[in-house]
C-alpha cells in the first residue's frame, strides 16, 4: 500500500509472515534505531509486555524526555502522543493508529474553550492533562488526577478558576478542597459508565473487597469507594497491600499490571452500566486504546510514520502550564 493510501485511514497495516516475533523484532528495532516504546496502564497486555516504560500519560512524556533515544512510540491516545512532542521536541514521535483519539480530550474543543474564557474574565484556567495541546495552550496550570488537588490547593481560596474537560474529576476536587471552580461539561466515556450498582453486586460477592476507583468516575461511585486516586495511586495501593482482594473502578487495562505486580491478589473489574433497555457496551475498556497493537507498532518502527507534530507556537504555549504544574508540584 502507497504512503499516500496509509495517510487516509492514519496507520500502516502491513501484514508480516506467520512466523515473525513480532515483540522480538519490535525490540530489536528499539535498538537499531535507538527508539523507545510508552505503554500507557490501559493498553493491551502484550503492548505492556513489549514497552520500556509504562504508566500514566504525563509520566510517560517525562520519562521519555529525559532519555536519549531519538523516536518515541507511545502506545497509548493522540493527546498523549502530542504531550511527548511538546516535552521532546527534536525526537521522533510515533503513534501506532492517529485514529486513537479520546472521548475527554474531545469534549473540549480549544475554540470552545477560547470562548468561554472570554465570558468569563478574571477566571485562571486549569486543565487536566488529558486534553490536546491546543487547550493546554490556553492554560494557565496542568493538572494529573494524582496531583490536581495539590495544585488548586496552591491557589488563593478566593482565586476563580474554570476546571476542565473531566466535570467528575473536577466536582470531586471541589469536594475536597471546598473549592467553587467553574466546571467544564466533559468526560471519559469508559469511566461514565461505572455504577454504584455494579459495585453493589461485586461488594455482595465479595463483601472484603477493597474497592478502588479512579476520580473520573461519577460522584456516587466515588462515594462508594475506599480508595480514590489516579491509576498510578491505585496500583501503588494494591502492591502494597497484596493480601487484600480488589473491586476496581477504572478502565480494565490496569488490571493486567497489578496482578503482574500481585500475582496472587483477587481482582474484579467493575462491568459498565448498562441503560433499563438492555442497551450499552457490555466491555468496561477504551476502545480509543485498545487501536494500538503489535503489528501497528512494528510498522511504526520500520517506516517510522505515523508521526505526531505539534505546531511551533502551540507548543510554545502548551508547555507553559505544564512547567508551571511541575513548579506547583514540588
Amino acid at each position: 500500500m502507497m504512503k499516500e493510501e496509509w495517510k487516509k485511514q492514519g496507520f500502516i497495516d502491513e501484514p508480516v509472515a506467520d512466523d515473525i516475533d513480532l515483540k522480538k523484532e519490535i525490540r530489536k528495532m528499539c535498538g537499531e534505531k535507538n527508539a523507545i516504546v510508552l505503554a500507557h496502564y490501559y493498553t493491551r497486555g502484550e503492548i505492556q509486555e513489549v514497552a520500556d516504560f509504562i504508566g500514566d500519560s504525563l509520566a510517560l512524556a517525562q520519562k521519555a524526555a529525559d532519555t536519549d533515544a531519538k523516536i518515541i512510540v507511545m502506545c497509548g491516545v493522540h493527546f498523549m502522543a502530542e504531550t511527548c512532542k511538546i516535552l521532546s521536541p527534536d525526537k521522533l514521535v510515533l503513534a501506532p493508529d492517529l485514529n486513537a483519539g479520546c472521548s475527554l480530550a474531545d469534549s473540549c474543543k480549544a475554540d470552545d474553550l477560547k470562548k468561554y474564557k472570554e465570558e468569563h474574565p478574571g477566571y485562571k484556567v486549569v486543565s487536566y492533562v488529558n486534553t490536546t495541546a491546543a487547550v493546554k495552550a490556553l492554560t494557565d496550570v496542568v493538572v494529573t488526577s494524582g496531583n490536581a488537588k495539590k495544585i488548586v490547593d496552591a491557589f488563593p481560596k478566593d482565586e476563580k478558576i474554570i476546571f476542565g474537560p473531566d466535570y467528575n474529576l473536577g466536582s470531586y476536587i471541589n469536594s475536597v478542597t471546598g473549592r467553587d471552580m467553574l466546571l467544564w461539561n466533559g468526560g471519559c466515556h469508559v469511566h461514565e459508565r461505572f455504577s454504584v450498582a455494579g459495585i453493589a453486586k461485586l461488594k455482595q460477592e465479595h463483601p472484603d473487597a477493597v474497592v478502588l476507583a479512579h476520580p473520573e468516575c461519577k460522584g456516587p461511585v466515588l462515594a462508594a469507594a475506599d480508595v480514590v486516586g489516579s491509576t498510578a495511586v491505585l496500583l501503588k495501593y494494591a502492591t502494597e497491600h497484596p493480601e487484600k482482594q480488589y473491586i476496581v473502578a477504572t478502565e480494565a487495562g490496569i488490571l493486567h499490571e497489578m496482578q503482574r505486580a500481585c500475582p496472587d491478589t483477587m481482582f474484579y473489574p467493575v462491568p459498565p452500566e448498562v441503560s433499563e433497555g438492555g442497551a450499552g457496551c457490555s466491555c468496561n475498556e477504551c476502545d480509543y486504546m485498545k487501536m494500538n497493537t503489535l503489528l501497528k507498532i512494528y510498522n511504526a518502527l520500520k517506516y517510522e510514520w505515523p508521526s505526531v507534530e505539534v505546531d511551533e507556537d502551540v507548543a510554545r504555549e502548551a508547555v507553559k502550564p505544564i512547567q508551571r504544574m511541575l513548579e506547583l508540584s514540588k
